[in-house]
Formats: structure tokens, C-alpha cells, sequence
């Protein structure tokens, strides 16, 4: 006799992890939340906009990639859930966008209640850091696709920003200041290269490296800075011209995609210290410096272009908020690109 339990499909294991996941998700919610009663869709209350002049709404999606292989095979599942939130919230911060709420997508080979809830209740969390509802989400038991122990993540989330007030590349001049603001770690781009480096030489996730401070598994899955709040804090002061989050392609190619094709940036690299766990990866991977920066965000994991007058406040200001930043650059007459030199 065939039953959905026999074909790998386990209702009442979805079921328990909701239960589990409830109280966490719970402390993500904002007051436009509203309940809907059959639970089959995440309702926010968007008369909260009327307060806007002419509201635009932004919306990011992303994952995290294959830095869930090494959290699948060091079985540490809190830490997934803040970098999904830091891809993609940031992304909208990045525009001038608050982020509203968000929704997201754990597909895997097998429930296991307890890790489900432990992804989810790391989402939440850090939902709350950056200030946006968690207002739905779906978890897909896929046997026969995935391995028991297999799993990805996904998500997606909206924002809302004042239209005369949208950050972007038409906003940059000569003679604005870059700012660095310190990323956390590699974050959630370039592990393939990273687990490629695993495979190839003789590092492993358990040894314990005198520069890191602790194991290299515990370094990788340092979670993702979520920058969302701080970016809105700056640009709420006033003087910033555009922000750029620091993902896959490195510094200079994404800093390049918030600059108008009049100016360039010019990136300092001695205006900050590369973090050590990205000099182990390129000594043990062999890894040449353009390689590097095209793959790693080196230690910068958000940048904002601001008004020279407004420079030396945002730096205090990302200094009381508990942000190391510094002046990475500056804009140039130019092409529209972005170097480091």
C-alpha cells in the first residue's frame, strides 16, 4: 500500500517544526503584521505607506549559496538564517529601502523538526536585527531529490523608499568620500572557491588556526553583517549619495554598479586591514590577489559613497552604532568604474 509517509513525506514531522519555530518567529513581528487565520499567506498592513508622499517598493530575493554544505557537514544550522537576511535585506538597503517583511524557502531531503526550526528561528533573529517582519515561509521535504541530510535556503523580501529620496548612481559626484564598513567575515559569496580549497589541500574545517583565533569551520560560518538599519541611519543623516553591498564579484565590481559612467572610484587598499582567514584561503589555495578581489569581499562588506561635507559624521556615526568603518576612496572624474590601488 503507497502513502505520502512511505514515499519519504513526513506531514507530522513539518508540523512539529512549525510548533518549534513559532515563539522565535513570533519576535520578528512589526505592527503592520496582520494574522491570517488559515495561514496561508503573510499579511501586512500597507496603509502604513499612506505617511509616504510617492512610496516605491523594492523587493530582493537570494540564497545563501553552498556555504550550506558546510553547515550541513559541521551540523551547525543557527548562523544559515542571518546570512540569508543580510543578502537580501541588504540588497534593498542599498536603494534607500526599508525592508518590510520577508518570506522564505527552506527546501530539504528530510524534516528533521528540530534542524527546521533551528534555520528558521536563525532567520528570525535576524529578521529582528534588521528590522523586518517575518511574515511567512514554506519548508518542502524533497526525498529522492535531496539526500536526508541535504538542504538549501532561499528568500525573499520587500522594501519601501520614498521616491525623491532613492539612492543610486545618479547621485554620485567627483569628490565624494567611499566608506568601508567592516564585513563580519567572507560572509555568503565565494564558497565554492572556499570548498574547492577544502578538497585540494590539506586545511580542514576542524583545525584550529593560531590567526583565526579558532577552528576554520567556526570561521566560515561566522554569519553575515546585516547592515540594513545601519545603512538607513546614514542615510537618514543626510549626505549619502548611494551604497553598494559587497557580494559576488568583490569590491570594485560591485561598488562599480553604483557609479554613474562619468566618475570612477578610487579604492585605497592600505586604508584597511584584510581579515587573516582571507590570506589563509589564498596560501593554502594558491589563490593570486585578482582572484582574490574578484571572488572575496577582502574585509568591506557595504560601502556608501557620501557628500565630502558629510564624510566625517557618517564615520562617527557608524562608529556610535557599534560599525567599524573607514574612508576607503574617493570618486574621481572617469568611466564609471571602480579600482583598487
Amino acid at each position: 500500500m503507497s502513502t505520502y509517509e512511505a514515499a519519504g513525506v513526513d506531514i507530522a514531522a513539518g508540523e512539529r517544526a512549525v510548533e518549534l519555530m513559532k515563539s522565535r518567529v513570533a519576535r520578528s513581528r512589526r505592527p503592520e503584521c496582520v494574522d491570517d487565520a488559515s495561514g496561508f499567506a503573510g499579511l501586512f498592513d500597507v496603509s502604513a505607506l499612506l505617511k509616504y508622499r510617492r512610496p516605491l517598493l523594492a523587493t530582493s530575493t537570494d540564497g545563501v549559496g553552498t556555504k550550506v554544505d558546510l553547515a550541513r557537514r559541521l551540523g551547525i544550522y543557527g548562523t544559515i538564517g542571518h546570512d540569508l537576511v543580510g543578502m537580501v535585506v541588504d540588497d534593498l538597503a542599498v536603494c534607500g529601502a526599508e525592508p518590510l517583511f520577508m518570506t522564505d524557502y527552506i527546501a530539504c531531503g528530510k524534516v528533521v523538526p528540530e534542524r527546521i526550526a533551528e534555520i528558521v528561528g536563525g532567520i528570525a533573529d535576524a529578521c529582528v536585527l534588521a528590522g523586518t517582519a517575518l511574515v511567512g515561509g514554506e519548508t518542502a521535504e524533497h526525498p529522492g531529490l535531496l539526500e536526508p541530510d541535504e538542504f538549501d535556503v532561499a528568500g525573499a523580501a520587500t522594501g519601501v523608499v520614498e521616491a525623491d529620496e532613492l539612492l543610486g548612481p545618479d547621485r554620485v559626484r567627483p569628490g565624494d568620500v567611499v566608506i568601508g564598513m567592516a564585513s563580519s567575515g567572507i560572509h555568503s559569496n565565494g564558497y565554492s572557491l572556499v570548498r574547492h580549497i577544502l578538497r585540494e589541500s590539506s586545511l580542514t574545517l576542524e583545525q584550529t588556526v593560531a590567526e583565526l583565533g579558532r577552528t576554520v569551520g567556526e570561521e566560515l560560518l561566522t554569519p553575515t553583517r546585516i547592515y540594513a538599519l545601519d545603512c538607513l541611519a546614514l542615510k537618514d543623516a543626510g549626505g549619502v549619495r548611494a551604497f553598494s553591498h559587497i557580494t559576488g564579484g568583490g569590491l570594485a565590481a560591485n561598488l562599480a554598479r553604483s557609479l554613474p559612467s562619468g566618475v570612477d572610484a578610487v579604492l585605497r587598499r592600505g586604508s584597511w586591514t584584510v581579515p587573516p582567514v582571507f590570506e589563509l584561503l589564498a596560501r593554502y589555495g594558491q589563490v593570486a590577489q585578482p582572484d582574490l578581489d574578484k571572488t572575496f569581499n577582502l574585509g568591506v562588506g557595504m560601502a556608501a559613497v557620501v557628500a565630502p561635507e558629510a564624510a566625517d559624521a557618517a564615520l562617527a556615526l557608524c562608529a556610535s552604532r557599534g560599525l567599524p568603518a573607514w574612508t576607503l576612496g574617493e570618486i574621481v572624474p572617469g568611466t564609471g568604474r571602480a579600482a583598487l590601488v
